[in-house]
């Protein structure tokens, strides 16, 4: 990322490690500070920090970790189901035990991803008409946000699950990377576990494994939800996201992709616009 190489040395052949240096500048010790403040709360679900060097020189900015070994990222059943558990796990953790967690993320918040697509309104019209999406359904969203005020619960968000960022590791389930972590809604985490869509993580969800994953989550999470309402918000909320995913990978096919390939983007653009119509679907449903 940004030019710089996660690395795994050797010691001996059979003792390795992981050197990550900083990959994002704006990141500088965060990661080591979450590995320190707020992983301790939670079981051991995640590769442990050895060693680090934080400095106001990004380049001397580095991490050794653990080598887990092998890691393997597909998005299958199991993993999903077993990693939405542990998110309804650390959703639940009380928040005055999160002092000090940064209140913002890697992306911006719901208000300002509602909006950035409100003010390009008419670009996210021409673009999904090119894709032949229902515009009705586009305008049924935008009457939706219009009045809709979101959730204000706030819990311990990972900030960026994506399938690359948890892994199966001799069977056991890990969580990776969580230097993005701050506070958020709940369904932020969720809808980067369930419908994120990432360049080199490609994944086909279906409404019927959407709904399972929704229904465990809330099966597990400690605080009191009004189930129909929950799932009801974060199909508005996924939608929003997704327009908005939509959006920034024009915006990247327009600028050649950058650090991704244009096949990548296109399937990116692909399996983001399959969630945004099965979420939409939904919302559409329930007016009928």
């Amino acid at each position: 990322m940004n030019g710089r190489l996660i690395e795994r040395f050797y010691l001996s052949p059979s003792n390795s490690f992981i050197f990550k240096p900083l990959t994002n500048n704006g990141q500088i010790g965060k990661e080591v500070w979450i590995h320190e403040h707020v992983l301790p709360l939670l079981p051991a679900i995640y590769p442990k920090i050895l060693s680090y060097s934080i400095s106001d020189a990004p380049e001397l900015n580095w991490m050794i970790l653990e080598d887990l070994g092998y890691l393997s990222h597909d998005f299958h059943e199991e993993s999903v189901l077993g990693v939405v558990e542990w998110v309804a796990w650390w959703h639940s953790l009380p928040i005055e035990k999160l002092r000090g967690v940064p209140l913002t993320g890697l992306k911006p918040g719901i208000k300002e991803l509602v909006a950035d697509i409100c003010v390009q309104k008419e670009e996210v019209l021409r673009l999904l008409s090119l894709i032949n999406m229902e515009e009705d359904a586009i305008h049924h969203l935008y009457m939706l946000i219009d009045s809709f005020v979101f959730s204000q619960k706030l819990v311990l968000s990972h900030g960026d699950l994506h399938s690359g960022n948890f892994a199966v590791v001799k069977g056991k389930l890990m969580i990776l990377d969580w230097e993005h972590t701050h506070l958020n809604m709940p369904y932020w985490d969720l809808y980067h576990l369930i419908d994120m869509s990432y360049p080199l993580f490609p994944k086909k969800m279906t409404a019927q494994f959407r709904e399972r994953i929704l229904s465990v989550y809330l099966d597990h999470v400690g605080f009191d939800v009004d189930r129909g309402a929950f799932i009801e918000e974060y199909y508005l909320f996924a939608s929003v996201f997704s327009i908005w995913m939509i959006l920034l990978i024009q915006k990247d096919l327009q600028g050649n992709g950058g650090k991704w390939s244009a096949d990548q983007l296109h399937a990116q653009l692909e399996e983001t616009v399959s969630s945004l119509e099965q979420c939409l679907a939904v919302l559409v449903n329930e007016k009928s």
